[in-house]
């Protein structure tokens, strides 16, 4: 199947992905007095004076609005607010696929932080949530804190924790597929440290926190291996000093893989060889997640040792990907009245996706992104 032609070709035919429907159909002439004016007048005057009421009488309670810059489009980097149109498109095609969110795509032609932050702070009173796309790090780690202190609705930047929940329900099965059960005591690379490997990272430290068993978590990015000897690290990298290479570890991405008892990779394709896989531990798991090439290709992996193989791409077995949990996520916290996705959210919408595989193997460590149970089980736990 050739996707390219095939996506050009839907994408056309349609005019995009998505319209907007009505939630009542049986309109006459006495409901449109009631809609729009005179009676919607009372509306308007209920909630001048009750703004907290806002999702009882206005589609606020089922609204998330996906909103990105441009800046850094799936593996295509900075690319722009209207070329990142179809993937925000797409992003609110999946919320209500699956989980039956209204989600309105929205691009900014606004790029330093001051800018965004106040463009979506203007628009966040029409939505009940706010789902952050496709930011460049740094920026997007400033972005999302600022927006959270402001808005009294979610804010979430789904390539940070969204991707970093699925990696962690994927990473808890493939430990007991291997035979590890815990995270206490082994080594995990993360190959790329900007938004994604950074929640990764934290999400993965943290879980071990919480459970008494810690992992050696080294982050490597196109340097090398992030350490405190390094004399080019911005912020955000030094301040995964706190919880990564807890040994001061120095050197180059073969230095960090050689021995480790996993890789997780969100970087650039076909950085993972056989010869760098051959350091590695016995039984190894490897999430290779960069698209559309990953970092090493089933058909090469094939012929290593690695126990257990994930991809982000939707053809191979194990796909890790954020439309796992941002559908389940959202739908919880627009049901649940929810102010803030905290840690605490992410650990347990983990958990609850992992459970969902009954009995692991090398080749389901997740579910399908098609099951039934996902969106509602995701959902219950962010309360």
């Amino acid at each position: 199947m050739n996707y390219d032609e095939l996506a050009l070709e839907l994408h056309k035919k349609y005019g995009g992905k998505i319209t907007i429907a009505l939630r009542d159909t049986e309109l006459d002439a006495t409901k449109l007095a009631a809609y729009y004016t005179p009676g919607v007048a009372a509306v308007s005057r209920r909630l001048a004076e009750h703004p907290e009421e806002m999702p009882v009488y206005t589609w606020t309670n089922n609204l998330v609005a996906v909103i990105s810059d441009g800046s850094a489009v799936l593996g295509l980097g900075n690319i722009g607010p209207r070329a990142a149109m179809p993937v925000m498109e797409g992003k609110a095609l999946l919320f209500k696929k699956f989980a039956g969110v209204d989600a309105v795509p929205i691009v900014l032609d606004a790029h330093d932080v001051d800018g965004i932050v106040a463009a979506v702070t203007a628009i966040a009173p029409s939505f009940g949530a706010i789902n952050l796309e496709d930011i460049a790090a740094p920026q997007c780690f400033e972005i999302e804190d600022r927006l959270k202190a402001a808005l009294p609705i979610p804010v979430m930047h789904d390539d940070q924790h969204g991707t970093a929940i699925v990696v962690l329900a994927g990473l808890i099965n493939a430990l007991k597929v291997t035979g590890r059960h815990s995270l206490g005591g082994i080594r995990i690379v993360v190959v790329g440290a900007g938004a994604a490997g950074t929640a990764i990272m934290r999400l993965l430290w943290l879980y071990g926190v919480r459970n008494g068993a810690t992992p050696e978590i080294l982050a490597v990015d196109s340097h090398g291996i992030v350490s405190a000897d390094r004399t080019d690290l911005n912020d955000e990298k030094r301040k995964l000093l706190e919880f990564t290479n807890p040994h001061s570890v120095s050197g180059s991405l073969a230095d960090a893989v050689a021995g480790a008892d996993a890789f997780v990779g969100v970087s650039k394709g076909s950085l993972l060889t056989p010869e760098l896989v051959a350091t590695m531990a016995d039984a190894p798991i490897v999430f290779a997640l960069a698209n559309p090439t990953p970092e090493i290709l089933p058909d090469v992996a094939a012929g290593t040792k690695i126990a257990v193989l994930a991809t982000g791409r939707s053809d191979f077995p194990n796909q890790v990907n954020n439309a796992l949990a941002f559908p389940g996520v959202f739908r919880g916290a627009l049901d649940h009245h929810v102010r803030a996705i905290t840690d605490d959210h992410k650990l347990a919408a983990a958990a609850a996706i992992a459970a969902l595989v009954e009995t692991p193997d090398a080749a389901h460590v997740i579910p399908s992104v098609f099951d039934e149970r996902l969106v509602k089980a995701v959902a219950a736990v962010i309360i």
